[in-house]
Parts: structure tokens; sequence; C-alpha cells
């Protein structure tokens, strides 16, 4: 099969090369990639600043895939030949709190990925793709689609009239404005363009703040809500913004931790922390059956990813670009 190769970090050593195609063993699926979809996870392990000691060479990157099953292992029971499926980042987080060991079974490092021709996926992990979708459509759903939900549901707990701060306009914020807006929530968003902070309020969020504007974007979000703060908020960005996203926060507010965008370390104030009781939890996405209960809710509520360019299999290397540039929505890459 052809697949794309990384040999070292840099995208300069990511190749497109033959390789053998993987026979499934028993409880195993392997799946016909019709399409994957990128993440920051994914520029972050070609660059080398993401658990740079566990990343295999070569490897086949990228987690998130859609595609039909073309073959199966001995005892395979949950699917069939020709049944659409996704992928799921944490191939053996099943149900509840993650165990201590996930991040050892991940796909796109340091387990083969799908950016290429074939994919072999263990039964169990498999989520069945929406029928309603193409492949391009259900490759952006395993970790944007699902941490947004996870974030939403699972942790933040969001009701009709909550407030959701939303930073950015990359995949997991989209999804994350969507999904709360259909869950009932007011939703804010920041961004350092306007064009991008217009098309997000027409997606469902009712304010929006550009960050260059106003670099204490926090004072702006305490005014839309009334001096209180928002009940949940979804930080991307990590580094030392996280105390501004404290200030942003409600009292005895939550924060879901998603992102390093512009740090994996912070120098956090504690009083304002502890003075607010803001809770801050680090979210890594969820587990497969939360990903089967979100499909339900999308179908249910009719709610389509936003892909902003899809590119072939060949210009693999130029959709790693345009992420690195800065995506509204999702960048996606079509295989078959």
């Amino acid at each position: 099969m052809k697949a794309w190769l990384l040999n070292d970090f840099g995208l300069d050593n990511l190749v497109l090369r033959d390789t053998p195609t993987s026979e499934p063993k028993a409880g195993e699926l392997l799946v016909k990639v019709g399409a994957v979809s990128l993440n920051f996870r994914d520029k972050a392990i070609v660059d080398g600043i993401y658990e740079p000691h566990k990343v295999p060479k070569p490897l086949i990157p990228v987690s998130d895939a859609a595609g039909t099953v073309v073959a199966v292992g001995e005892g395979v029971s949950r699917f069939r030949v020709g049944d659409r499926v996704n992928s799921h980042l944490y191939s053996r987080w099943i149900d509840g709190p993650p165990g201590p060991d996930e991040p050892d079974y991940c796909f796109g490092s340091p387990l083969p990925g799908g950016l290429a021709e074939y994919m072999i996926i263990h039964e169990d992990s498999a989520v069945r793709a929406p029928d309603n979708m193409s492949d391009e459509e259900a490759s952006t759903l395993p970790i944007a689609a699902l941490t947004a939900w996870y974030s939403l549901v699972d942790y933040g707990q969001i009701k009709a009239g909550h407030s959701v701060l939303v930073q950015g306009t990359g995949g997991v914020s989209i999804f994350a404005i969507q999904l709360a807006t259909a869950l009932g929530a007011r939703v804010i968003v920041t961004s350092s363009n306007d064009a991008n902070l217009e098309a997000a309020m027409k997606l469902g969020a009712v304010a929006g703040v550009n960050y260059r504007t106003h670099p204490d974007w926090e004072e702006q979000v305490l005014k839309l809500t009334d001096g209180k703060g928002v009940d949940l908020l979804l930080d991307v960005a990590g580094g030392n913004g996280l105390n501004q996203s404290i200030a942003a926060t409600k009292a005895a507010g939550k924060i879901a931790q998603i992102g390093f965008l512009t740090g994996q370390t912070t120098e956090l104030g504690l009083m304002p922390l502890i003075f607010r009781q803001t809770t801050i939890r680090g979210i890594a996405v969820a587990p497969r059956s939360a990903f089967d209960r979100m499909n339900a809710f999308l179908n249910e509520n009719q709610i389509r990813p936003v892909i902003d360019k899809v590119y072939s299999f060949a210009e693999a290397r130029q959709a790693y670009e345009h992420l690195e540039r800065g995506a509204f929505g999702k960048v996606v890459i079509k295989i078959a």
C-alpha cells in the first residue's frame, strides 16, 4: 500500500512510500481509509514537540480516519465487511475514567495512524461512522468533535441558559460552538480575526472578542456576562493565558484545558484560582462510549462538520502547512 512515513522529525522527513499492508489479526479490522483529518497533535508529532520519546520511526502519522472495512480477523462480531467506521484516538479507552497508560495506545503515535491506503483498527475501538456523513466529514470527528463534546457534556454538564467561552476557530472550537449552541448555551468566541468571529457567530455564537484588538480579552468577557464570567471555558491556547481564562470564568466555574497552542507550561497565579474557586481539568479526548453518544446527538441535531479545505493524498504536506497557517474548522486529506 501507499503510506506517508515520518522517518524523522520535520515536515521534510514525511515521505510517500510503498509499505506492506497488514493482515488483520484476531479481533481486528482492515479498513480502506477514505479520508483523514489533521489536528494540532498531528503537527506537534511531526515537529517533535509531542512526547518525542514515544514516537517510533518510521511512523504512519495521523490519528483521525474514516473508511470502509474490507477484511476482518478471527472472532470479529461488532463489524463486518462493508461497514463504514471511524478510528478512535485512545484505542483501549472504551468507557469510564482513563487508565494510566492510555497514551501508549494512541493512533498516529505510537500506533500506526491513518495517513495510508489501509489501516488496522481493533473492533473494540472502532466506531460506526454516521450514515449521513461522507468519509471526509466523518474523519473530522474522532478528536475535534469528541473533545468538544466531552468538555461540554461529560465535564461541563452544560445546560440551556449556561454560558460558554470558546477560544479560537480551529477544529475543536468550531465543533464546540455548534454543540454548545445545540445544547442551548450562550456561546462567546475569541479570535484574532474579525472575519472568523463573524463566521463563528453565523454558526451560533452570540458574541465575539478579538484578542488582538482587546489584549485584556477577559475584561470584555466579563462585560458580556454582567461581570460574572462564563460557566465553562474551553482553553485551547495554554501558556500563561490560563490566568486570563481564570479571570473570565465565573466563581466556582470550570475550565477545560484542551490545548497548548501558545505553550506547554504556564506561570499560574494561585490567589485568583483559589479565590474564584475555579476547577481546571485537562481534557484528552474521551472514551469510545462518549463517541457513540455524540454521534447520536450530531445526527439528531443535524450538525455537519465545518471543513476549511480537502487536500488530495499526494498533497499531505500542503495540508500540514495549511494547519500551521491556521484553519477555520478542519483540514482534511482525501485518501480513497
